[in-house]
């Protein structure tokens, strides 16, 4: 397209307000400049820095972002290394952070430094399965208990017709909750190195179409029931699992507390029980934890993680015990919804820091770079507790937020 249709093109957009274009002539790269200079326009803004983004602009403007205008840039800092003892991660690791947050990265590198110390952090996997839960409507109980009978007794073909519609994907199970004429099935699939939702969705929405409704001719009025659960913190969530439910531990010496948390074992259990137990429970936490969220939310920036999944997977809970003189502290993450192929870990930074932690793409057998990805969020996410419950410990989590949140100088 010439510039000077281009120039029009611009005002007739100016004039309508709105920045949606409809013409095939140009290039996905030339609407996403033509939209960021209407949008530049009906703002008043100048938008030079949300420009000239490092991805692929065709991949990305059909992949992952409509109506694309450039980007946004959070700054990337680097914790550890980190020692994981998990089935899948073994060894130390470098994790990168994304986050705004001052003294956040601080923070969990010292953490990072006391479990390495200890000889690592213990890491494993108790279950794995992503989810969708379609809802269906019956007549009433009689044929919602017929209808999850059928369910049941064909879950073969039903698990046959899953896997047609991607051979990386394999139905696991199908639980059904029935409220009166309401019928919720909970299916749970292995995605994978792949987070998964979209071959979920796809999967059930094939199954559900050319075969449920058909043999049984009860209609499936939500592809998502809300008992997934997706993107919200649930209790079906914690007990029945999303994701990756995965735990990580550590015994800290005595001397390393002391030395390196600069606190001391009995002040650091007392705070634990007081704030993450008593205090959640006070305010009705599904949480029970100091930010597992923090250490999760700059992790997901980092790596191409769907930011809207640490909703529910923030929902863990931190322990922490006395052992003899020393120091037990663990960290259940029962909801972690993550992948190393797909979304946004095909952007280019993203995959960067993927490949920083070694777990960039498919694994090797398939779902283990999944696997080794998730052991290392746990281990990471001990590393942040522990660090936030010793400023807590030593009373200095205000003084660490003014050098590192605020840029102030040290005065002690």
């Amino acid at each position: 397209m010439s510039e000077a249709l281009k120039r029009k093109m611009i005002r007739d957009l100016v004039r309508d307000k709105t920045v949606f274009i409809r013409s095939s002539k140009l290039s996905l790269k030339e609407q996403m400049e033509v939209r960021r200079d209407v949008l530049s326009m009906l703002t008043h803004t100048t938008l030079s820095n949300i420009s000239n983004p490092s991805f692929n602009i065709e991949s990305t403007s059909t992949k992952n972002c409509e109506n694309l205008i450039g980007k946004t840039e959070t700054p990337l800092g680097i914790a550890g290394p980190l020692r994981v003892n998990g089935d899948y991660a073994k060894g130390e690791f470098f994790i990168p952070l994304a986050t705004t947050e001052g003294a956040l990265v601080a923070s969990v590198n010292r953490g990072c430094n006391a479990i390495k110390l200890s000889d690592g952090a213990f890491v494993y996997i108790e279950q794995s399965g992503m989810t969708r839960a379609p809802l269906f409507h019956t007549a009433g109980l009689k044929e919602s208990r017929k209808f999850v009978s059928f369910i049941k007794s064909h879950f073969k073909e039903i698990s046959k017709r899953v896997h047609q519609t991607d051979i990386h994907l394999t139905l696991l199970s199908i639980n059904p909750f029935v409220a009166g004429r309401n019928v919720f099935l909970r299916f749970v699939f292995d995605t994978q190195d792949a987070m998964g939702m979209n071959m979920v969705t796809l999967a059930c929405d094939h199954v559900i179409k050319n075969y449920i409704e058909k043999e049984t001719n009860i209609p499936c009025i939500a592809l998502s029931g809300n008992l997934c659960t997706d993107k919200k913190a649930s209790w079906m969530n914690k007990i029945e699992k999303r994701g990756y439910s995965v735990h990580a531990e550590v015994t800290i010496p005595e001397k390393i507390v002391k030395e390196v948390l600069k606190t001391n074992p009995r002040d650091f259990v007392d705070i634990n029980t007081r704030k993450n137990l008593i205090g959640s429970a006070l305010a009705g936490s599904l949480g029970f934890n100091a930010h597992h969220a923090n250490i999760i939310a700059a992790i997901f920036l980092a790596t191409g993680q769907d930011m809207a999944h640490v909703a529910e997977a923030s929902s863990g809970i931190t322990t922490v015990e006395l052992t003899g003189h020393d120091l037990y502290i663990s960290v259940s993450l029962p909801d972690l919804p993550v992948g190393t192929i797909g979304g946004g870990t095909d952007l280019a930074t993203q995959k960067e820091a993927l490949s920083i932690l070694g777990v960039a793409g498919g694994g090797s057998p398939p779902g283990s770079n999944a696997k080794k990805f998730a052991e290392i969020i746990a281990a990471s996410v001990l590393a942040g507790e522990i660090s936030l419950l010793a400023a807590l410990g030593s009373g200095d989590l205000a003084k660490a937020h003014r050098w590192l949140g605020r840029g102030e100088k040290k005065h002690d």
